[in-house]
């Protein structure tokens, strides 16, 4: 018996590690720069990478997403109320179980489903303006500006839909940006997923691919997260920044000695997650709200 539970687990581990490169593929065969990198970057073999959610934005970008499809009427409000429930499952407390992610994840690309890639492209730019942008950090902003000017590329490293990711890329005037590839055929999504998402190891191997095809070297280059889900990522370069970090990255953070920038202000960094995530929640639920009664009185 105890052999069994040896082989499943370790069957599970590699199935993990494959799903991870899987997803590290698919990212890095959709990461399209914004421009040449040559015609910007001076310093070729240094690079920045940030994560989205509460590193760059405050709260989780593909959650301001579905709020704006909810307000054009792309899904019911059981659905909404099944995705808060998942967000407030993998961000009470700072902590994120991959499991929630996941299914949160899939039930967002569930409605997308039968959708052109052009049209949620559009939506997203749309959506970006008005949700969004007034959510970045400055002082994150600041930081990945610090290295443009330094010559340096800076990409954003996410489980956001790659387009989504993309799309605030490019409004931040970044280099590109990696995230999680939704299938799609004949430019219509499926609603499934290439890969898995790009979370956690997977973080890690799409940056380390990156790096060997775009001649970086690890040890020059920075990465940046508020989570603890990406330690494998922040281990790989030579500079790991703790940004509005999660109790478990804090202490992280402290043992191995990594900077910390904390840019939240009114509240102790290591209780954050669950206020926002209750704000939130009361937010979604409005929204919710406001679309059952327009159906009521259409």
């Amino acid at each position: 018996m105890s052999w069994r539970r040896v082989e499943s687990s370790a069957d599970r581990e590699r199935a993990a590690a494959l799903a991870g490169e899987a997803s590290a593929e698919a990212a890095l065969a959709a990461a399209l720069p914004m421009d040449d990198p040559a015609e910007r970057a001076t310093d070729l073999t240094a690079a920045a990478f940030f994560d989205v959610d509460n590193t760059m934005m405050m709260g989780a970008s593909m959650f301001h997403f579905a709020r704006g499809l909810a307000a054009r009427d792309y899904f019911n409000t059981s659905d909404l109320a099944g995705f808060v429930w998942q967000q407030l499952k993998f961000r009470v407390g700072g902590r994120e179980d991959p499991q929630s992610v996941k299914a949160m994840r899939e039930q967002a690309l569930s409605f997308v489903a039968g959708r052109s890639v052009a049209e949620l492209i559009s939506l997203g730019e749309e959506i970006y303006d008005e949700l969004m942008v007034d959510r970045i950090w400055t002082g994150t902003q600041a930081l990945a500006q610090k290295h443009l000017d330094a010559g340096q590329r800076v990409w954003l490293v996410t489980a956001t839909p790659v387009e989504l990711a993309q799309i605030i890329a490019r409004r931040l005037g970044l280099t590109g940006a990696l995230g999680t590839v939704a299938e799609s055929e004949n430019f219509v999504y499926t609603g499934r997923l290439v890969g898995d998402l790009l979370h956690g190891k997977a973080k890690a191997q799409a940056v380390r691919a990156l790096a060997a095809k775009e001649g970086l070297n690890l040890r020059r280059c920075t990465a940046y997260s508020d989570s603890a889900n990406d330690v494998p990522m922040l281990s790989v370069v030579g500079n790991a920044v703790a940004v509005n970090p999660d109790s478990g990255l804090r202490e992280t953070a402290r043992r191995r000695g990594w900077e910390v920038r904390d840019f939240r202000t009114g509240r102790k960094a290591a209780k954050i997650g669950v206020p926002s995530v209750l704000g939130a929640g009361v937010l979604a639920g409005a929204v919710a709200a406001g679309v059952a009664y327009r159906r009521r009185h259409a």
